[in-house]
């Protein structure tokens, strides 16, 4: 039996065990796990500097090894991420509805745990912690995959969660690694039916698409992220430069970065230049439509594939339009549904923004950045999901649910 059909079945074993726990229990063991994870901070950075050498000596790009890379106040995050899931309403056993039928049955509509998830991701190892927190506040085993970039981080950190676990109500099998690095144990992942409930990627568009197309198992589809910023002919210099550089600098390699600035051809006679200069020292390098290159002399012409290019590095592409149909059209056509943001003082244009572009979050005013479930509350997230199914956006807590009828009667026959 392979690795991957023997830890999702030892996961499968305990979703009895977990659909029992209260929430004291479940919150008690997420505080447990925060607690463990800082206290072995340095066991953790030990482990994630291997991964991060074999990076460095394989070529990985810098802003790729920030993705990887874990410092201990990132672990504080890290574990401050699980006490905040702690905190959070627990979901399951909501009531959502209850109907009193005519015949006098009674029908209860409940939140429940999905069951055993399978989470398929890259080069974060911050996504084992949150998936892990999550996933069981929810009720759910959760069987885990990550990228062979960061195996030494990942199996360093499930190892401390297993021993947290150890003192607690909740079950160590409940968590699962696979720690084969070949492809093949994706595959088979894929197609776990009976084992896996559901599986979520996470990472880039290839691993993304792969899941979709060949997954046997229901997915949970979150996307890349080719977010843009529309900089409207009322935008504030100093607030469209604020934003403008965060969505981009703050941290290029996460998917609620920007990858396009879309700028109104009146603001950029007057701002644009400015503005690149602003990105100049902060070593982004400008790739622009013909119009852009006329105003900023270091850009270099940008083509189609560039605009349909999730970077994660320092890059941006500049399009230069004469009006938000112009704009909303450039969106459409290389957007990923992920995040899109319009900086305007005209609250019709930024109303008519808001409404039309297909998206799972659209901004006023505010950068791409705040896309992320800790921003938005939940604790931590999951992933972004850029589908139109029960889950859209971060996926906090509700989205790792499904629901449960029960059915009261007293002694009623259909005829």
């Amino acid at each position: 039996m392979s690795e991957v059909v023997t830890k999702a079945t030892l996961a499968k074993t305990t979703t009895g065990i977990l659909a029992g726990l209260t929430t004291d229990q479940k919150n008690k063991a997420l505080l447990i796990m925060a607690d463990a994870l800082q206290r072995e901070a340095a066991a953790i950075i030990a482990a994630n500097a291997e991964d991060l050498e074999r990076g460095r000596i394989g070529g990985t790009p810098e802003s790729m090894l920030d993705r990887l890379a874990l410092t201990e106040s990132r672990i504080d995050d890290i574990a401050e991420g699980l006490r905040q899931i702690a905190k959070l309403p627990d979901p399951i056993g909501d009531r959502l509805e209850l109907l009193e039928r005519p015949n006098g049955l009674t029908i209860e509509k409940l939140r429940v745990p999905l069951g055993v998830i399978g989470i398929i991701y890259e080069a974060r190892p911050n996504v084992t912690v949150d998936a892990a927190g999550l996933c069981l506040k929810t009720g759910n085993a959760v069987v885990l995959r990550g990228g062979s970039s960061a195996i030494s981080s990942n199996r360093k950190i499930v190892e401390v969660l297993h021993h947290a676990l150890a003192e607690t109500a909740m079950p160590q099998n409940a968590l699962q690694l696979i720690e084969d690095p070949n492809r093949s144990s994706v595959d088979q992942m894929l197609k776990l039916n009976g084992l896996l409930d559901v599986i979520i990627p996470r990472g880039g568009s290839s691993l993304i698409r792969n899941v979709v197309m060949n997954a046997t198992v229901p997915v949970i589809e979150t996307g890349a992220g080719i977010c843009h910023t529309y900089l409207d002919s009322s935008a504030v210099p100093e607030m469209a430069q604020a934003i403008s550089l965060n969505a981009k600098a703050q941290r290029p390699s996460v998917c609620n970065s920007m990858e396009t600035l879309i700028v109104h051809r009146d603001y950029a006679r007057s701002n644009l230049l400015t503005l690149a200069e602003v990105f100049k020292e902060a070593n982004v390098e400008l790739r622009g439509c013909p119009e852009t290159l006329s105003l900023i002399p270091w850009a270099i012409p940008a083509t189609p594939e560039d605009y349909a290019t999730e970077y994660n590095d320092y890059i941006l592409n500049l399009k230069i339009v004469g009006d938000l149909d112009e704009a909303l059209q450039h969106i459409a056509q290389y957007g990923t549904k992920h995040s899109e943001c319009i900086v305007s003082e005209d609250t019709e244009t930024a109303a008519r923004f808001l409404q039309e572009v297909d998206a799972a979050a659209v901004y006023h005013n505010a950068s791409t950045r705040f896309t992320d479930g800790f921003e938005f509350g939940f604790g931590a997230e999951i992933g972004i999901s850029t589908q139109k199914l029960h889950a859209r956006g971060p996926m906090g807590l509700p989205a790792l649910t499904s629901t449960k009828y029960k059915i009261y009667g007293h002694g009623q026959i259909r005829g």
